[in-house]
């Protein structure tokens, strides 16, 4: 019995994206000053994540994008579990890191459990958008749309992880000032990458013979 063809180019882009998902969480731990501008480090992977979710949704379809934000969300509760379990084991007498250990991976859990609702709500968004806008336009346009989607969702990601993983450690001024220029550089970073992503999209639609087409739901049977 003839078995499915996997995808080479798919499981790449899995990869890249739950990669993307834990590091830029343990990264985000730390708050970077620079230019007059704060911004927690994890921005400078981040807006990977977000261009990844386009390629995927407007290639492969948002059911795959919805399935693989499940996935990516098993792992980052994995990475969290595995740090406060290596948190909560005793050090060894001659081993004295373990408040430099608590300091910054002992308080992923809060990036973690920040970033689970931020990027299901926004990476969600985002598919959902530019999913409906592909069937509307029938497929044109498409760097308006992922630049479109990527502008709301990004939005409602960076304000709800910002309030989240921050609220109650930064005065509300620099809350304002991050979730401002946390949004600034993602939405820089999809516009100046964008003609690459346009290009990444087109090139993969011709190798693997794929544009799907499909009404996105929120629901799981859907």
């Amino acid at each position: 019995m003839p078995t499915k063809k996997s995808s080479t180019i798919y499981d790449v882009l899995v990869a890249l994206f739950i990669t993307t998902l834990i590091v830029s969480n343990i990264a985000s731990v730390k708050l970077v000053h620079g230019a007059g501008l704060v911004f927690d480090a994890g921005t400078i992977l981040f807006p990977l994540a977000y261009i990844l979710g386009d390629i995927i949704t407007e290639v492969y379809g948002f059911r795959r994008m919805r399935r693989l934000l499940f996935i990516g969300i098993g792992m980052l509760l994995l990475t969290a579990t595995t740090f406060y379990i290596v948190q909560m084991l005793p050090a060894a007498s001659d081993w004295g890191n373990q408040a430099a250990y608590d300091s910054i991976l002992g308080v992923v859990w809060r990036i973690v459990a920040a970033s689970i609702v931020a990027i299901f709500v926004g990476e969600l968004l985002n598919s959902y958008i530019l999913a409906k806008l592909k069937i509307r336009t029938k497929g044109k346009g498409l760097w308006g749309r992922i630049v479109g989607s990527t502008a709301i969702g990004s939005l409602v990601d960076t304000t709800i992880f910002s309030v989240l993983a921050f609220g109650g450690t930064v005065s509300s001024n620099t809350m304002i000032q991050l979730i401002a220029t946390v949004y600034g550089i993602k939405l820089a970073t999809e516009i100046i990458v964008s003609p690459i992503t346009v290009r990444v999209i087109k090139a993969i639609k011709k190798s693997e013979k794929v544009d799907v087409y499909e009404e996105p739901s929120f629901s799981l049977n859907g």
